[in-house]
């Protein structure tokens, strides 16, 4: 992909976009809606097509480039652990352990990656009668906490913070109700 003066670009790590309005060697400038100009390398940029640039949002969920990060998992998510004979279910939220690069996902997109990987977690616990899960979360600033919290409410379980002696203050147990049948 040619980068040329006029394009309407967006920054890979960043939700800026802008007209590049200069370049020099590696240095492209870009003028953002209002009025910032920034100058980054070729390699933090991409060329928004006249159907992207329409769009309300880059990080619609129709676009090519974020289906193809969020198809492209990274490494494995979740481990089987025996504490006391007894299977538990961790899974590492983490966005670094979900995907391989978070180029051009903004925090909401890596959020709902992060809840549905809960979700589908959850949901496999219900279903293969796994009684214990631990989500690890991290600390940050508490969002990704109080989203699984507020998605675990929709669920026959119940959950508290995890073990600190083992997984630190970012954790999260779940304990899923069984039905005897």
């Amino acid at each position: 992909m040619r980068l040329e003066i006029g394009n309407k670009v967006a920054v890979l790590d960043d939700v800026l976009k802008g007209i590049i309005t200069n370049i020099d060697g590696e240095n492209i400038t870009i003028k953002t809606d209002d009025e910032m100009v920034f100058i980054f390398k070729s390699y933090e940029l991409v060329k928004i097509e006249k159907e992207q640039h329409e769009l309300t949002k880059f990080s619609d969920i129709n676009n090519p480039f974020l289906k193809q990060k969020m198809a492209s998992p990274k490494k494995k998510k979740s481990a089987f652990v025996k504490d006391k004979n007894e299977v538990i279910l961790e899974v590492d939220l983490h966005i670094n352990q979900l995907i391989k690069s978070t180029r051009g996902l903004d925090n909401y997109d890596m959020l709902n990656l992060q809840l549905d990987t809960a979700k589908r977690k959850i949901e496999y616990a219900i279903n293969k009668r796994i009684s214990k899960i631990v989500f690890i979360h991290g600390v940050g600033e508490g969002v990704l906490k109080t989203e699984l919290h507020y998605l675990l409410n929709k669920y026959p379980v119940k959950y508290y913070d995890a073990s600190y002696k083992k997984y630190g203050l970012g954790a999260t147990e779940v304990y899923v109700y069984q039905n005897a049948n």
